[in-house]
């Protein structure tokens, strides 16, 4: 068990000291060198974990071939053994849960339940990877010529790049793992600069997995470094599919490069989510979804709730309500027990939140609650979560802050809340709060929300494993974790045979 560091004293805690200690029982040894060119820092106080050494080019040429060295070798083991993999990395999560997850929270901000809701949801892709490695079935299809049979088979792919965001630095991984591991493939994994020492820790579990399987151990590997490194690995012909996650403005990128050698790519990008609050709805219910939507991980989930639509109505009511909650919230270190909001990523996203909160303003918005920094851990990214009320839907509200920014739009009719809704460029997740069975049918309905998640009486945040994940518009048009999302990572190949003496020819052709 990992002791808790309170806010109180965090200032004299050694918290590269605490990193280190938890790489060492995960088993990935001091990965630190002194003139190391990647800087491992901490958002909680901005202190200096350690230094890595950086990937080259001709890092990623090597270790894509040894992945596909050991992809050849794993398409070959049968899908139900392969899951045996998977099941151990999955014990090995919940052996090392508390120090994982703590790990999460010194690298990446978040609060100790979000550190270990993390994990958890890594093991609950493996229990579902595990299962599906007996469920990898295509179909038998009927055929026109007699004496035959028509099939599908779904086939292992390859090598996958997984690129992967700060703001859920294991969970995203593992959704990829997990399935690509059941399905045949290797994977090499191209982590956030931001939070490389989470990485480091997963690889090294993985890796005592599949040497207590008997697993090639090269069917898992990570490179560290920039941009340039992952983007070595979207350029090399060896790696069929690519899946990114974070920003629109980097699947912009990543795309066009993956689809001029004619690869595939799965992407998982921005996210502007909305809640739509009813007249019916229940209200102490929307604020609890709404507050947690909107302020969890601090606000940098690709599924933070950003914008509430709420019937005029009830407008007044649910501000008053919403601005009642935020001045309650604990603020500080994410460490300490009964913290809810913890710091940003770095500076960056600190001057991101205030010049939206001053833009959105100016554009006329009244703002009811937080938007300045806040007291937290000297060095830390501390800001107070903002509410603002906005007259109209202006560019900045139609623009994704990262960080937990608010804005309020009041509504007439569904027809005028659907529109708002759906304005924005970006379509993952959403959500509406009613008690009126045709506003919820109709928010899911095919004139509804047009995200990849439509919620009802809970916020856009916080998705379980069992179903896809993934948006519509510029949120990529991805799919991960649980229903068919598997089907990403095979290939689909279409088998027809003949047990019959004859040769007959489909459409009635005639040959001879």
């Amino acid at each position: 068990m990992t002791e808790v560091i309170t806010a109180a004293d965090v200032s004299a805690v050694d918290i590269s000291g605490k990193a280190r200690d938890i790489l060492s029982r995960l088993g990935a040894g001091d990965p630190f060198v002194a003139d190391g060119e990647l800087v491992c820092t901490s958002p909680i106080d901005g202190s200096e974990l350690g230094r890595l050494r950086a990937d080259t080019a001709a890092d990623v040429e090597a270790v894509v071939g040894r992945a596909q060295a050991a992809f050849l070798q794993w398409r070959t083991v049968p899908a139900p053994v392969r899951g045996q993999l998977v099941r151990e990395l999955g014990e090995l999560l919940r052996e090392h849960k508390d120090d994982l997850g703590a790990l999460v929270s010194i690298e990446a901000g978040k609060i100790v339940s979000e550190g270990l809701g993390e994990v958890q949801e890594m093991i609950d892709i493996c229990d579902l990877a595990v299962g599906l490695s007996r469920q990898l079935h295509g179909l038998t299809i009927a055929t026109e010529r007699p004496g035959h049979r028509m099939m599908e088979q779904w086939l292992p792919l390859g090598v996958v790049g997984v690129i992967s965001a700060f703001n859920f630095p294991v969970a995203v991984w593992s959704w990829n793992t997990a399935l690509a591991l059941v399905c045949g493939d290797a994977v090499v994994w191209k982590p956030s600069e931001k939070t490389l020492l989470t990485a480091i820790a997963c690889q090294a579990l993985l890796r005592q997995a599949a040497e207590r399987v008997g697993a090639p151990v090269d069917v898992s590997q990570v490179l560290l470094g920039a941009a340039e490194v992952g983007g070595a690995l979207v350029d090399d012909p060896r790696v069929p599919l690519i899946s990114a996650t974070g920003s629109t403005r980097m699947g912009k990128q990543v795309a066009p490069r993956v689809a001029a050698r004619l690869g595939r790519t799965l992407l998982e990008l921005g996210g502007n989510n909305a809640a739509i609050v009813a007249p019916s709805a229940d209200l102490d219910l929307a604020v609890r979804g709404i507050v947690f939507s909107a302020v969890g991980t601090a606000g940098q989930r690709c599924t933070s709730l950003r914008r509430v639509i709420v019937h005029e109505s009830i407008h007044d009511d649910l501000l008053a309500r919403l601005q009642a909650a935020y001045a309650t919230l604990p603020i500080g270190s994410p460490l300490e027990p009964g913290t809810l909001v913890g710091p940003l990523i770095d500076a960056a996203a600190t001057t991101a939140f205030t010049a939206a909160v001053a833009r959105a303003t100016a554009d006329g918005g009244t703002l009811v609650a937080g938007g300045d920094v806040a007291d937290g851990v000297a060095g830390g990214q501390y800001v107070r979560p903002a509410i603002i009320d906005m007259p109209q839907q202006t560019d900045i509200v139609k623009a994704e802050t990262f960080a937990p920014l608010l804005y309020v739009l009041a509504y007439r009719d569904l027809d005028e809340a659907l529109e708002l809704h759906n304005e924005v460029a970006q379509g993952l997740s959403s959500s509406i709060f009613t008690l009126n069975v045709r506003e919820a049918e109709t928010f899911m309905s095919a004139v509804g929300s047009d995200c990849g998640i439509a919620n009802v009486n809970i916020g856009p945040s916080g998705a379980e494993i069992g179903g896809a994940f993934g948006g519509e518009k510029e949120t990529g048009g991805g799919r991960e974790s649980g229903s068919d999302a598997w089907r990403a990572y095979m290939r689909r190949t279409t088998n027809t045979v003949n047990y019959s003496s004859e040769l007959p020819l489909a459409q009635g052709v005639e040959f001879g």
